[in-house]
Order: structure tokens, then C-alpha cells, then sequence
């Protein structure tokens, strides 16, 4: 049965995101995701640990916020390939921030795992993150 809503899930994003640009923005997003979460199992601190957790849950709470804005993304500017429409560019162009950004904080986050690092600076990384976003929204807002 998950096979098949696996199969509903990518059919619903590629209708939604496309299968280019908007989509290759999303997924990077989730990739991050996945990766900061599966680094985060490996740390044994119960206390370090449940920062992390918590910073997890907020940059997976922006997951529909990144979802919401590649499908209107895709919507103004249909693209099925990798060119950037034109007008598209600063918003493409924090969504990838977003998508480095959260990559940088799963490393971040590695870091803590292996006491190289504090937690801090996973919290600093994140926010990067979380103001990515905010910059998107509003390139959204100015391209319309």
C-alpha cells in the first residue's frame, strides 16, 4: 500500500511543482531535511539531542511554506526544464539559499554529533534558513 501512495505523492508534486526547476527546489529542500533528521538520530546527549530535535521540527514545519512556494512559483513561471525564467531569478535564487542552507545545518549538526561544534551555531545556520525563506516570499510578492 505505501507503494502506491508513494506513487499518488509524486504524481500530486509533479502536477503541482512540474518536474523541473520548482521541483528540483523542493526536493533539495527535503533532502536537506532528511539529512539533518538522520544525523540528528545518531547523537546520544539527551539534552543536545532534544535541541537539535527542536530545531528539526521548525525547519520541517517550513516544509509546506517551500511546497506553497514552488507551486505558485510554477504556477507564474512554468518551467519543466532548468532555465530560470527571468523574472523567476531572485526567488529561485532563495529557494536554492534555502535548500544550502539546510544542508549547511545538517553539517552543522554532524559537527555537534562529533563534539566539534555547540549547538549554537546549528541554531545560527537554521536561522539562515528560516530568513532564506522570508526573502523568498517576498521576491514572490514582487514578481507577481
Amino acid at each position: 500500500m505505501k507503494l502506491f501512495a508513494g506513487r499518488r505523492r509524486a504524481r500530486r508534486l509533479e502536477k503541482e511543482l512540474g518536474d523541473g526547476l520548482w521541483r528540483q527546489a523542493h526536493d533539495r529542500f527535503v533532502r536537506g531535511l532528511d539529512r539533518y533528521h538522520q544525523v540528528v538520530e545518531g547523537v546520544d546527549d539527551d539534552v543536545v539531542h532534544n535541541h537539535l530535535v527542536a530545531i528539526g521540527d521548525e525547519l520541517a514545519d517550513q516544509l509546506p511554506a517551500v511546497r506553497d512556494l514552488c507551486r505558485h512559483a510554477h504556477r507564474l513561471f512554468p518551467a519543466e526544464g532548468m532555465n530560470i525564467p527571468g523574472r523567476a531569478s531572485e526567488l529561485h535564487s532563495c529557494l536554492s539559499k534555502a535548500a544550502n542552507h539546510v544542508a549547511t545545518t545538517a553539517e552543522a549538526a554532524a559537527m555537534v554529533r562529533v563534539g566539534s561544534a555547540e549547538v549554537l551555531s546549528v541554531r545560527r545556520r537554521a536561522d539562515r534558513v528560516l530568513a532564506s525563506l522570508q526573502d523568498a516570499e517576498s521576491a514572490l510578492e514582487r514578481a507577481h
